[in-house]
């Protein structure tokens, strides 16, 4: 029976068994041959420079799926003579490490040192990856691990201290290119796919060089003898749509950021590109909705009041509309949100404010301005001198409202853009009749209230 991308045009024989994925026959042989991770393996690349220092420290791995990181562990191995051992946090337990780092120990001890390979190692608790720090620390393995969440929140600061982490990005659209070229020359024919089919099947791929491998094996085994797709009929037999990400991991968090920074910087067209990238990639609408909300308070504030009701609006579209339709409401919201003045003034006017309530939370409010419900507080002082700003003219009194003890603050510095323009001419007048009634108080000798 032919291999399972040999010279025959026979389905039967592009469905043969026992074949080796088109991944595992394209496994580059040394570092040299890696796709993508040029910042690494290239003549100028930080492992290139490690191996020819002669010293290699351990590491950690981190990127997306499919992006080399299992392929270079094992070609670092190779390349400096060290003993190699993989495990999977996903499959170990403390069993599986004992006896890993036994064998690492009597490697160590006849004189050869071990790479040890822990792929998703942050799926290990806290208290086993504290077990990898004395067989790090006396140089009985050199730990390799690999991992798709951000180290800085998934592995312990006591290991992070011990390792240098590298960075693997996702394949561009030119190293994918590359590996399907490379898979054409070694299954000896091209793959049935039009120029059009051909870059949306690179965009399925989304960076995943085992993803683009996987989906060029699917597409040799659906052709027919002399039959070519178009980018419908391709996606028509894959059954794959636009790159899908996990919800819980850094694809999720690397895409809502973008979105927000996007319309932060007044950018609608990035904003709605992220939007749609997120919608596409099957993202809840109404968490996307929240965000948009979330936006509006953060970065918009009072420079346009509107930003919050469209954004509440547009949430609430779709909690009625539903998908499809209820998604314009949210990229309408989108839009107009990238699209207005923007100020965190009201956010930061709360986080001081928070911040001097953390401080001086225990004084008591000026008394002027406390009710006084019983005979004793009234004779102690409370709502003594309290002055109806209704009554007063232009409805403002002027009073202090801070205790005594903090004197006045101002937390809210409107910025002279948007709304916020109004608002700061109102607090500029108001500044200037409460300092015109404290003089007139001081010049008529009146008690100023503090």
């Amino acid at each position: 029976m032919a291999d399972l991308f040999g010279a025959s045009d026979s389905p039967a024989d592009a469905g043969a068994s026992g074949a080796r994925p088109l991944a595992d026959r394209l496994r580059p042989a040394k570092l040299g041959e890696v796709v993508g991770q040029e910042h690494l393996t290239g003549p100028d690349g930080a492992l290139t420079r490690m191996i020819a220092s002669g010293s290699l420290g351990s590491l950690v791995f981190w990127g997306p799926p499919g992006t080399g990181k299992t392929t270079v562990a094992r070609l670092l191995a190779g390349e400096t003579d060290l003993a190699f051992e993989q495990i999977s946090a996903i499959f170990s337990g403390v069993a599986d490490l004992k006896k890993v780092f036994e064998a690492a120990r009597l490697r160590h001890r006849n004189g050869r040192q071990t790479l040890l390979f822990v792929d998703e190692i942050h799926r290990f608790n806290r208290a086993q990856q504290d077990g990898f720090l004395p067989v790090m620390e006396d140089g009985t393995v050199i730990l390799v691990g690999a991992t798709t969440e951000n180290p800085s929140f998934e592995l312990n600061a006591a290991l992070l201290s011990r390792a240098r982490v590298l960075s693997f990005k996702p394949l561009e659209a030119a190293s994918l290119a590359l590996l399907l070229e490379r898979a054409e020359t070694t299954v000896g024919r091209p793959l049935p796919l039009d120029y059009a089919a051909r870059a949306v099947l690179i965009r399925m791929a989304d960076g995943d060089g085992r993803a683009i491998l996987t989906l060029a094996e699917e597409v040799w085994r659906a052709a027919r003898v002399g039959e070519t797709f178009d980018a419908e009929a391709l996606q028509r037999i894959v059954q794959r749509r636009a790159p899908v990400y996990d919800k819980g991991q850094d694809g999720h968090y690397n895409l809502i950021s973008a979105l927000h920074k996007a319309v932060r910087g007044s950018d609608p067209d990035a904003a709605l590109y992220y939007l749609a990238r997120m919608f596409d990639a099957g993202e809840a609408p109404l968490f996307l909705g929240r965000r948009l909300v979330r936006m509006a308070v953060e970065d918009i504030g009072l420079a346009d009041p509107q930003a919050l009701v469209i954004a509440n609006a547009a949430k609430d579209a779709y909690d009625f509309l539903g998908s499809p339709e209820g998604e314009l409401a949210l990229a309408q919201a989108c839009i107009y949100l990238a699209t207005a003045p923007k100020s965190n003034a009201a956010y930061t006017a709360y986080k001081a404010s928070m911040a001097a309530a953390k401080e001086h939370g225990s004084l008591l409010p000026p008394r002027h301005i406390l009710n006084a419900p019983t005979k004793l507080m009234k004779s102690e002082g409370y709502g003594s001198g309290y002055q109806y700003d209704h009554d007063q003219p232009d409805a403002f009194s002027g009073q202090d409202y801070f205790p005594e003890a903090m004197g006045r603050r101002r937390f809210y510095e409107p910025p002279d853009r948007g709304f916020e323009r109004e608002i700061r001419k109102r607090l500029d007048y108001w500044d200037k009749l409460r300092n015109e009634r404290k003089s007139a108080a001081r010049d008529s000798g009146e008690p100023e209230q503090s």
